[in-house]
């Protein structure tokens, strides 16, 4: 362990869901470019730090900075910015996002351009109001890199298209969580430990709508990871009330993680 324990950066993530023709429920996942050095190569739920300009945003309307936060790093990781107009009420669409992405994106990525400047320039406002809370997941003390992260969840029924941003984001997948599972397993793709426990979690549900109505109804236990010895080898304890179906879970996360 850290003599001194790095202090967990506030952090977001958004899982939208989706109805496709093929499935009754899928998940937008990225996958970080291979040479990053934290988590690398893994297929993750967009997301991120938040940020000053999160909390300005969120103050400004009224808002919540880490809801702003998840929205944010969607439409920059994966394409799809969840706003409406403000005049109107419509929801971005194809066209519109199409004509900001290539307008804004890379400017927000690199820091030239806030996200609340590009809603403002556009008239739009952040969808916040269709993100429920599903999770919240500390570092545990020993690791390097820590975040306090709160993850939320969104249906998604519009036309946009996922786009992965070619820098930290070499790929979109729009998959369901059973079938997210059975890759993983058979090494296709790289889940750390947080994530995959959440996948777990949301394939239990049948639909969205099924989704959306227990994720509601359920109150957001802290999960604080702890990695204790068992007569089995090492495992991790998380809170029983948190919702993953038990206590104890094997990790395979490199330290780095």
């Amino acid at each position: 362990m850290l003599n001194t324990p790095v202090e967990p950066r506030p952090a977001a993530t958004l899982i939208l869901l989706r109805k496709a023709s093929s499935r009754p429920m899928q998940i937008l996942m990225v996958k970080r470019h291979q040479d990053i050095r934290f988590a690398g190569g893994a297929v993750v739920f967009p997301g991120g730090r938040v940020d000053a300009t999160d909390h300005a945003l969120a103050d400004s309307d009224k808002g919540n900075a880490f809801k702003i936060a998840a929205i944010r790093e969607t439409f920059e990781e994966g394409g799809i910015l969840l706003a409406y107009h403000a005049k109107t009420g419509a929801p971005v669409s194809k066209i519109n996002v199409d004509r900001v992405l290539s307008r804004y994106r890379t400017l927000i990525s690199s820091g030239k351009l806030t996200f609340g400047e590009m809603l403002h320039k556009e008239n739009l406002i952040a969808d916040t109001n269709k993100l429920v809370p599903f999770a919240h997941w500390i570092t545990p003390p020993n690791r390097v890199k820590r975040f306090d992260t709160h993850f939320f969840v969104a249906g998604y029924a519009e036309d946009q298209q996922a786009d992965h941003d070619g820098g930290e984001i070499t790929e979109t997948i729009w998959i369901s969580p059973a079938e997210l599972l059975t890759a993983a397993k058979a090494g296709q793709h790289k889940l750390v430990f947080a994530t995959r426990m959440n996948v777990e979690r949301l394939a239990a549900f049948k639909t969205v709508d099924h989704a959306l109505k227990e994720i509601q109804a359920t109150p957001v236990v802290t999960v604080r990871p702890e990695t204790i010895d068992t007569h089995e080898g090492k495992r991790v304890r998380i809170p029983l009330a948190a919702g993953y179906g038990g206590e104890l879970f094997v990790s395979n996360d490199p330290a780095a993680i």
